[in-house]
Parts: structure tokens; C-alpha cells; sequence
């Protein structure tokens, strides 16, 4: 049956086919299958060698296969590798992340990530030398630049910033089309930027970079322009060359311009009296040395007569005078030489230093008054409640300084119950207020009272209240500063740039001290507590005949200066320690704004603080090293002050003007 062995060969034929079929489909599957499993450990077990063993050459075949591979776990076993924490099994030849404590070493897998602990006796760890950890840290910087994590990119950028390198820009431009984060973008622009001043490969484009970098304060940008205009000391005997900063004067220090000299063997080294001394104790012959007796060395002169006749039979070295020196000098020129070798660079480099540092004085002066603002404020805050008890009444107070530290205590004792530091603040505040308003009224009528138009009794009362207050806030809060923290809406600073900046806590203070500022003037203005108070404090007689109580309003005018002062206790502390002796920091400092912006004048007050607060600052710019030395100066500069203007700034009225 012929027919049927032809169906059956074609039937085979036709099974044949399709085997073939099936077996490309297998073939293509596992090489995809093969394709999918080069995965990071595969790609190292491919170069093993090279991993336990790398040298910088061999290395950079190992980091081309991995970038190859594009595996997010590439940066994370570079950076390990980096930090020598890799670890291969001996006897598998595997690789992990390692971590050794004691006999057991933690391992993680390279890809998936999965822990598991064995022997530490099984495993090398990996210790790359300096030379291959740089060329692996350079290679992690490319990978991290696109890593998908933000965290990982900012990460690379913060490393290109502390280790700039030309090798870097190239890479920088190529992640940059691929950058969706605006923070990071604008990071990378910036880098970019300062890469391209330093190592652009065209003069057009670094100078472009540079000038661009003129509105730029920061310290980064002067790094770089000061990094382009960095120099070294050289010195010829004939005319110089190269990208010249500027010929140097020997003659402003010739000691050390001939000492280069020396150093370089270009010049005989000078021989000091201690030299000369030596020299000839070592050539005393028979009481003499050469032909000079011993006896007649007592002068220089003669020692220098006696060291030349010594020079002169070369048994010792030279001496060099003044004249010689002169003339070595006279024949070399020292100069100043850029690293820099273009011309046209350096001097758009300097243009734009000039510029920025321009911009930067300009900025340190803001800076500078925006301090002295802030210690005025303080200042202020410390002494309107002085402004009332000693401007109004005239009462000389020592003990208030207490009183801002009752104020700041009673912060701490309201934060012990209740944690939230908004919701505290907005209690002490006002009880604070409470607290050393009843104070001061008991204060005032227990004491003050009895000493009015007593001074020196006043003075000597109040002093020993203050001791008293003291030792009782030790025996109560102990000598340890307590803290009065402050709200996290308050932490932080306002940074206007790398040079303007002040911490929310100032403005704070500020904005509070302004609050008592117009409450206080509308009390004083507005009020009728305000009038009276003008009026016993003008004339107290024609006061009480109008039916003011004269000594009521004296009991609630130091009551009221009393709760201002713990207000600002309050304010103070969330920005100095609160101890026992807080007060006794700013009990001068509150006397002295009083008296030389006018007894008895709030604007006056307003006025000596901010006289006194930009003194300070600016005493404290000019002398950094001593803020002691600059407190004196201070002080030195108020009493000549007032020996001219002995009513202060702002000219009193009234009793404290009679006074």
C-alpha cells in the first residue's frame, strides 16, 4: 500500500516540522530565560577575579558590565564595595554584603536582598585599595546621578559638590535631560555651572560660568572662583612668565624672601648670634680664637670680627650682612603666578570676585544690623518694664532682673504640664504676667512703700530682694539651666542667603517686644491708668487733689513694670538659659538703655536700646575674640555719652526730670 506510506511519511514530515517548531520556541525562551538571569551576581561571578583581586585597570572591565546592567542594586554594592563590606563564600565563590560580628558574619544577598547569618570562617572580606575605592566612588557617583531614588540622587550630588572633578561634567550634563525633581534640577544646573568654570573645555564657556556666578554669595560659588584664582610663589633671575598675579616686593619682608632663597640653595643660609657663639667656642686655641683673645669677645663686634677671620680661613661657613642679603635679592624677581593658565579666565575670575565680595560686605552689613536689631529688641523687652518703675516712679530697682527670671520660670513650670509648646507658651505668657504683677504689688507695698524719695535705701532693699529671689529659685529649681523650649514653628531661621540669616526665635522676640511697644504706649496714652500715672508721675500733689490716689497708682504703675518684666522673661528664655542667676545678665544692660535713652520716655527707652544693641554688635564685630573686651568699650563709650548728653537721648519731664 503505497498510498499509506506516503500519508505516513507526510504525516511524519509534518510532526518533524513541528518539533523543529517547538524547539526554536524552547531555544528562544531559554535565552531569554539566560538573558534574564544575568543578573548582578552573574555579571560578578563572570569577573571574580577581578572583584577579589581589582587593580585600577582591571576594575574599570568590572564597573563597564555593571553599568551594562542597569540593575538598581549596582549602587548599593558599589557603595559597599567602596566601604570594604563585601564578602565572598571561599568555597562557592559567591558575593555578599557582610557585616562581621564577633565569629558570625550577617550576609545579604547582592540582588534580592535577603539576610541570613553563617560562620565568619568561610568568608574573605573584599579590601580594595585607596586607588580602586576612587574609581569605584567615581563610577557609583554615575550610577547614583539616575538612580530612581531622590534620596540616592542628592546623595551623588552632595559628593560631586565635596570632591569636584572634570571627569564629573560630562556625566552631570547627560542626567540632566532626565530630571524631573525642580530641587535636584536646579542642584544640578549649579554644579554644572561651577564644573564648567573651573574645566569647561572652552575659554567661551568657563568664562560665560563664571560671570554668571557674579549674583552668587554663597560659599560654594567663592570656593570656586577662589580655586581659579589660587596662585603659587616663584621667583626668577630674569623676567617672569606665565599668567602673572603680581610681582611681590622683597623689600616688605626680606628675612623671608631670602630664606626662600636659602631654601631653594640659591643663597648662603644667614648665621645667627647663637651660629657665631657656637662657632667660635669651637675654635678657642690657647685663649685665643684666630687672633683675638677671648677676653675681647664680649661685644658683637668683636665676636663678628672674630667669626670672619675664622670665614676667612673657611673654616666655617660665611658670613652674610645686611648689604648681601639686599644685593641676592636685588637680582631675582619674586612674583606671584596663577594655576590658571589663561589669562582671560583669571581676569573674568577676578572681576567677578570683586563683584560678589562686593555683594557680600553689602550683605554682612544687613546681616550685622539685623543682629544689632535683635539684641536691641531684647534689650528693649528686658527694660520697658524698668522704663516704668525707674522712668515713672523713679524707684531704683535691683531686683528686677528677678522678675524676668520669675517671668522664665514660670514658662518651664507651665511646659512640665502641659507639653504641647504652642499651646504652653500661649498660658505662661499671661501667667507670667499674673505672677509678677502680684509680686511686684506685694513687693511694692511691703517695701517700696516705706522708701520713696529714699534712694540709697531703695537700692540697698531691692539688691537684697534680688539675693533672696536667687537663692530661693535655687532652692526650688536647683542651680542645673532648666529648659523652656520653644514651639517647632520657632526653631529654625529665616535664611535670606549663605550670609543674611536670623533664627525665628529673634524675630519672635522682636515681634513680642514690638507688641509691648504699642500696648505699652496705649496704656500710658489712652488709658485712664495711663493718665493718672502721668499725672502722679508730673506733679503728685496737684495729682491727689484732683482725687487720684497717689499711692494706688504708685502700687499698680510697679505692679505693672513688675508684669512686663516676667513677659519678657518669657520671651528671653526661649532664647537664653533659664538658671537662677539669668536676671543678673541683663539687670545692667536694662538700667543702662533706661538712663541713656531718657528716664521716664518709652521712645526712649526704644531709642537706647537700639543705641546700645548696634554698639555692641558693632564692638563685637571689630574685636570677635573678646566679647568681655567689647562690653568694657561699651560701657566706656555710654559714660562719655552721657557726660554730653546727661538726660539721655530722649529728654525726661516731670519728677524724674526734677530728680
Amino acid at each position: 500500500m503505497p498510498w499509506r506510506s506516503g500519508r505516513l511519511f507526510k504525516t511524519l514530515t509534518r510532526k518533524h516540522k513541528m518539533i523543529r517548531v517547538l524547539l526554536s520556541l524552547v531555544w528562544l525562551v531559554a535565552s531569554v530565560g539566560l538573558a534574564a538571569a544575568q543578573d548582578l551576581q552573574t555579571v560578578l561571578q563572570t569577573h571574580a577575579e577581578e572583584v577579589a583581586s581589582p587593580s585600577r585597570n582591571s576594575v574599570s572591565i568590572v564597573l563597564d558590565d555593571l553599568a551594562e546592567l542597569g540593575s538598581p542594586q549596582v549602587s548599593v554594592f558599589l557603595e559597599q564595595w567602596a566601604e570594604r563590606n563585601i564578602w565572598q563564600n571561599d568555597e562557592a565563590g559567591l558575593f555578599f554584603i557582610g557585616s562581621k560580628d564577633g565569629d558570625v558574619i550577617t550576609l545579604t544577598d547582592v540582588d534580592s536582598g535577603e539576610a541570613t547569618t553563617a560562620p565568619s570562617d568561610g568568608y574573605t572580606q573584599l579590601r580594595p585599595n585607596g586607588g580602586v575605592r576612587r574609581v569605584i566612588g567615581s563610577a557609583l557617583v554615575q550610577f547614583q546621578l539616575t538612580d530612581p531614588d531622590p534620596d540616592r540622587r542628592r546623595s551623588a550630588l552632595e559628593s560631586i559638590g565635596r570632591r569636584a572633578d572634570a571627569s564629573q561634567l560630562p556625566l552631570l550634563e547627560a542626567s540632566l535631560e532626565g530630571e524631573a525633581e525642580p530641587a535636584i534640577r536646579a542642584r544640578k544646573v549649579q554644579l554644572i555651572n561651577f564644573l564648567t568654570a573651573r574645566f569647561g573645555a572652552q575659554t567661551d564657556d568657563r568664562v560665560a560660568a563664571i560671570e554668571s556666578l557674579s549674583a552668587d554669595t554663597s560659599v560654594e560659588a567663592r570656593a570656586v572662583l577662589s580655586q581659579i584664582l589660587s596662585t603659587s610663589t616663584e621667583r626668577t633671575d630674569g623676567e617672569p612668565s606665565g599668567n602673572i598675579a603680581r610681582v611681590l616686593d622683597p623689600s616688605s619682608d626680606p628675612a623671608a624672601f631670602y630664606a626662600e632663597l636659602v631654601e631653594a640653595d640659591l643663597a648662603p643660609p644667614l648665621v645667627s648670634p647663637s651660629d657665631i657663639r657656637t662657632a667660635l667656642e669651637a675654635n678657642v686655641v690657647d685663649g685665643r680664637v684666630g687672633d683675638v683673645p677671648t677676653a675681647r669677645l664680649g661685644s658683637d663686634a668683636a665676636r663678628a670680627e672674630a667669626y670672619a677671620a675664622l670665614a676667612a680661613d673657611g673654616r666655617v661657613p660665611p658670613l652674610v650682612s645686611q648689604s648681601d642679603v639686599a644685593q641676592m635679592l636685588s637680582r631675582f624677581t619674586f612674583y606671584e603666578k596663577y594655576d590658571e593658565a589663561d589669562p582671560t579666565v583669571t581676569d573674568a575670575a577676578r572681576a567677578t570676585m570683586d563683584a560678589v565680595e562686593t555683594r557680600v560686605g553689602v550683605a554682612q552689613t544687613v546681616d550685622l544690623a539685623l543682629d544689632g536689631l535683635s539684641l536691641a529688641s531684647i534689650y528693649f523687652l528686658a527694660a520697658i518694664g524698668l522704663a516704668i518703675t525707674f522712668g515713672q516712679m523713679g524707684v531704683i530697682n535691683m531686683a528686677h532682673g528677678e522678675f524676668i527670671m520669675m517671668g522664665a520660670y514660670t514658662g518651664y513650670v507651665v511646659q512640665l504640664f502641659v507639653p504641647d509648646y504652642t499651646i504652653s507658651l500661649l498660658i505662661a505668657l499671661p501667667l507670667a504676667f499674673a505672677v509678677t504683677f502680684g509680686a511686684g504689688v506685694a513687693m511694692e507695698r511691703l517695701v517700696i512703700r516705706h522708701l520713696y524719695h529714699r534712694p540709697l535705701e531703695t537700692l540697698l532693699a531691692t539688691f537684697g530682694i534680688s539675693i533672696a529671689l536667687q537663692q530661693i529659685a535655687k532652692n526650688v529649681f536647683g542651680t542645673q539651666a532648666r529648659p523652656l523650649t520653644s514651639p517647632e514653628w520657632l526653631g529654625g531661621a529665616l535664611v535670606i542667603s549663605d550670609v543674611i540669616q536670623i533664627s525665628y526665635i529673634r524675630i519672635a522676640i522682636f515681634v513680642l517686644a514690638l507688641v509691648f511697644l504699642v500696648l505699652l504706649l496705649f496704656i500710658l496714652k489712652k488709658t485712664r491708668l495711663g493718665l493718672e500715672v502721668r499725672a502722679v508721675t508730673q506733679n503728685p500733689g496737684m495729682a491727689a487733689s484732683m482725687g487720684i490716689n497717689p499711692d494706688r497708682i504708685n502700687m499698680m504703675t510697679f505692679g505693672l513694670g513688675s508684669g512686663i518684666a516676667g513677659v519678657a522673661g518669657v520671651g528671653i528664655g526661649l532664647y537664653a538659659q533659664v538658671t537662677s542667676e539669668m536676671g543678673a545678665n541683663y539687670i545692667v544692660q536694662s538700667f543702662m538703655t533706661v538712663v541713656v535713652g531718657g528716664v521716664g520716655s518709652v521712645f526712649g527707652t526704644l531709642a537706647g536700646a537700639g543705641l546700645i544693641g548696634f554698639l555692641q554688635k558693632g564692638i563685637e564685630w571689630l574685636n570677635p575674640s573678646n566679647t568681655l573686651a567689647a562690653q568694657t568699650y561699651m560701657i566706656l563709650f555710654i559714660i562719655l555719652f552721657i557726660q554730653f548728653r546727661p538726660k539721655g537721648i530722649v529728654a525726661p519731664k516731670g519728677r524724674a526730670a526734677a530728680d
